[in-house]
């Protein structure tokens, strides 16, 4: 998370380019330990955590589908019901009412 913590030090400093590369850079890092433990079914609640972060990380990238797909992922395995339904709810709030704002 230090690359976010950068990004959130960079959005409070107005510098937008600078937030934007270092979000995608959290993204990148959060969605490879995702990758990680994709299949380690043992591993939750940590999995669903992880592809949690991920695809919060990949919505404020404007990376919809990866987002999807995060989720999906998470939700294939067995995450905790409280986790289960914030990731229903990302897909739900966040990804399916950005794509009809942008007619998607």
């Amino acid at each position: 998370m230090e690359w976010l913590d950068r990004a959130i030090l960079a959005r409070q400093r107005g510098d937008v380019d600078r937030t934007i590369a270092l979000t995608k850079a959290a993204f990148a890092k959060e969605r490879a330990a995702a990758d990680l433990v994709a299949n380690e079914w043992d591993f939750e609640p940590t999995r669903s955590v992880l592809h949690r972060s991920a695809a919060v990380l990949a919505i404020e990238c404007s990376q919809l589908r990866e987002a999807e797909r995060l989720i999906g992922r998470a939700l294939a395995g067995n995450p905790p019901a409280d986790i289960a339904d914030e990731l229903r709810d990302l897909l739900i709030e966040e990804i399916y009412s950005q794509r009809q704002a942008i007619g998607a």
